[in-house]
């Protein structure tokens, strides 16, 4: 296959840029917690840049960041313009990214099915050796046929 498209490079580009502002850079006392630049997706004429975040915290914390990364946005774009050297830097707009969340919760429910199903197990097992009905010791039943 060919080159990747121009939009992808661009983007990996900015979202390495982005990582980088906000590890070091960012000032707005607004961005705090831990902000991971999950993404970014460009469109094709490259002047809309949609940056995917994923912020740690409660509520109000991730509120008041992505109300700080509203605010940078701007500054963000000049930098983008100037560092990438591209004729029209692109807007930049900050998303929440549900994706870690999400996974969280996944795991969450499988180990509540894991335990479930452990606990399950067990109350056979133990229904199966107080009836006596359990298998032997050669691993067949203990009745005789």
């Amino acid at each position: 296959m060919g080159e990747p498209r121009r939009p992808d490079r661009v983007a990996e580009s900015i979202r390495e840029q982005v990582a980088t502002f906000l590890a070091e850079g960012a000032k707005d006392p607004r961005i705090r917690g831990f902000v991971t630049v999950t993404a970014v997706e460009m469109t094709r004429d490259l002047r809309h840049a949609n940056v995917f975040v994923s912020v740690m915290g409660d509520e109000a914390a991730i509120k008041a960041t992505f109300q700080g990364l509203g605010s940078v946005a701007s500054h963000l774009r000049s930098m983008l313009g100037k560092t990438l050297r591209l004729r029209n830097a692109p807007e930049i707009h900050f998303k929440a990214d549900e994706s870690i969340a999400h996974a969280s919760r996944i795991e969450q429910l499988l180990a509540q099915i894991r335990t479930d199903r452990d606990a399950v197990a067990e109350a056979v097992n133990a229904a199966d050796s107080a009836a006596g009905d359990g298998p032997g010791p050669s691993g067949t039943s203990s009745s005789a046929e």
